[in-house]
């Protein structure tokens, strides 16, 4: 059976607990183990985190000690998995160059709010995001720092910026680990939603080898 450690807290806006649950019951009807922690403590331990398949942390903002980060670092890079979304993510731990370059981006800006109306575009055939066509969400659109080795999979255009396309979905790898991201999912309603739930879920099983 796959393992999975998700581990929430942070900046409450984005509704870390809530989310954390729905990601931890769509692992949990895929046959994972799921560990839920509300600490960063939970990242001390090397040893156990290296046994893991799947890291999943959702924590906005904040900041994360040398002894916490370290250990996360090390075991993805050994080969473990790691997958989230939104701010849990892609806006943790702003301090810590490392966590984002792990990553792969980091939140800039959200032009527009919280409540716009935009489209996410599928711009591949990868199975994480096979079969799903395009869609629109209500929520924040992430303007975000990104490595441009990332492999994107959905993006999304801001209507008064021109052309360029900005990444919504992408995986890369770190050291022997698979790293993979969505920017959706600002709260809990929005990760539940059918398409952004649905990319998540194939993310955080191909971050665990099991897709």
């Amino acid at each position: 059976m796959s393992s999975a450690l998700i581990v929430w807290g942070g900046w409450d806006g984005h509704e870390p607990e809530p989310v954390a649950n729905i990601l931890a019951e769509a692992l949990r009807d895929e046959g994972f183990e799921v560990e839920v922690s509300d600490t960063l403590e939970a990242f001390e331990d090397e040893e156990k985190l290296r046994g893991l398949d799947l890291i999943v942390p959702q924590w906005t903002m904040g900041e994360i000690a040398k002894e916490q980060l370290e250990p996360v670092l090390a075991a993805v890079e050994s080969g473990v998995g790691i997958a989230g979304l939104h701010g849990g993510m892609g806006d943790a731990f702003r301090q810590s160059t490392q966590w984002q370059f792990m990553v792969g981006g980091q939140w800039v800006a959200h032009p527009g709010g919280a409540d716009i109306t935009y489209e996410v575009k599928i711009v591949s055939d990868d199975p994480i995001v096979a079969g799903i066509e395009d869609f629109e969400v209500t929520s924040e659109q992430y303007y975000m720092h990104v490595d441009p080795n990332n492999e994107v999979l959905a993006v999304t255009y801001f209507s008064d910026w021109g052309d360029a396309p900005m990444p919504v979905v992408w995986k890369k790898s770190w050291g022997e680990g698979r790293v993979f991201y969505s920017s959706l999912g600002h709260n809990a309603e929005i990760a539940a939603q059918e398409e952004p739930l649905e990319i998540m879920t194939r993310g955080m099983k191909w971050a665990a080898r099991a897709l």
